[in-house]
């Protein structure tokens, strides 16, 4: 075990959102860089835990994978202690979340009433949103902003960041510890640092973020759902075991070198470069150590099938430029089809099929209206789910 206890220092951090992914991936390299953490959570039972506790470890698990223990952390119910988080954020160098990017509009608050009491002259307050989605900080920064923007930009900074590392559902009696991967990337986008970027040697700073988001995302987080929606359609329930089949895995390289050919012409990626990444990601995806389930990777089908989102956004661009894409239609099928009975959105995307006509579907799942080139190819996957996926009685006969 690696014990990585960080140098004391006066540097403080608020993180939302103190789940796997903030302590095992954010929080671990918010530690290495030598912060204080405030974790901010509204789980009464993990932010006791983490009270309770001196520290926790993060293993990673797979070839390479090291043991890394993290300490000097405090923990706040952003709920319940609000004021206190407040105040946290009102004398912290940096903010950051790992909450979804559904989840932003509610921590935007808290992170404006702390902007709102830091001194004037304290140092400009870093805003990091660490989500799975483009431009996430953005977003965040239209819900801190407000109908005053100049109050806030006088007193903090706002920078998109893009973040990859998988962290799967853990064993039973983890308690704080995590397994993750031990592969990660973090890209920060500098321009909105004015020259002063903060301190954090896990992450990389670059002048534009888009290449890299989009890369991500259309590389990993694509591929990803598309090994979650596939298996679940061949009746298997680890991620590692969709790629060990041949057939699977074939549908799933051809999802990807449809995002590939996008992304080599949009950003002049070398083609031998992505096919690279690509390799590398499937490797990821295989690792068996990651005990990793199609379930946990395909939930919340519906913000996935979404205009922007890692189908329908490259397939989009895809259409427009006269270009096929039958590979990520058909893993936008397998989305439709995931019907987890667990899952809300999975349910939502049963009631509309049940509910709508095809057209109707269509748009209501990924916002592209009958002119644009990919909608009659969406409408065709749309018509095939409701041929194909069972619905429960109850939820037509209540419409």
């Amino acid at each position: 075990m690696t014990n990585e206890t960080a140098p004391q220092s006066r540097l403080k951090a608020v993180h939302f959102g103190a789940g796997n992914i903030g302590r095992g991936f954010v929080g671990l390299l918010l530690h290495q860089a030598g912060y204080e953490i405030v974790f901010a959570d509204v789980s009464d039972a993990l932010i006791d835990l983490l009270k309770a506790a001196d520290s926790y470890v993060v293993h990673e698990v797979g070839e390479g994978g090291q043991a890394h223990t993290v300490d000097n952390f405090r923990a706040l119910n952003s709920s319940s202690e609000l004021d206190a988080v407040v105040a946290e954020i009102a004398t912290a160098d940096v903010v950051t979340c790992a909450v979804g990017p559904n989840i932003l509009k509610f921590i935007a608050p808290a992170i404006r009433q702390g902007i709102d009491a830091r001194p004037a002259d304290a140092p400009k307050l870093v805003v990091m949103a660490c989500e799975n989605a483009i431009n996430a900080t953005d977003n965040l920064a239209v819900f801190v902003r407000g109908d005053s923007p100049g109050d806030v930009d006088a007193k903090a900074m706002f920078a998109n960041t893009a973040v990859d590392r998988i962290v799967p559902n853990q064993p039973a009696g983890m308690g704080l510890d995590v397994n993750v991967e031990p592969y990660f990337e973090w890209a920060v986008e500098t321009p909105a640092f004015e020259g002063n970027p903060p301190v954090i040697p896990g992450a990389s700073f670059v002048d534009s973020l888009a290449p890299y988001i989009e890369r991500k995302l259309f590389t990993v987080n694509t591929g990803h759902a598309a090994t979650a929606y596939f298996g679940y359609q061949a009746g298997i329930d680890k991620i590692s075991d969709v790629l060990a089949d041949a057939a699977l895995k074939a549908k799933i390289y051809a999802v990807l070198t449809e995002t590939k050919k996008l992304l080599v012409a949009k950003y002049g990626f070398a083609d031998e470069v992505q096919e690279a990444y690509i390799q590398k990601i499937l490797k990821r995806f295989a690792n068996p150590e990651l005990p990793d389930t199609v379930t946990r990777v395909g939930r919340s089908p519906m913000r996935k099938l979404s205009r922007h989102e890692r189908f329908v956004g490259p397939a989009a661009e895809l259409a427009e430029k006269g270009e096929s894409s039958d590979a990520l239609q058909s893993a936008m099928l397998g989305a439709m089809l995931f019907d987890v009975a667990d899952d809300a959105e999975a349910v939502q995307v049963g009631k509309v099929l049940a509910t709508q006509d095809a057209e109707q579907a269509a748009t209501t799942f990924t916002g592209l209206d009958a002119g644009h080139p990919l909608f009659a190819g969406v409408v065709e996957q749309v018509k095939q789910a409701q041929a194909t996926r069972s619905f429960d009685p109850a939820v037509t006969d209540a419409e």
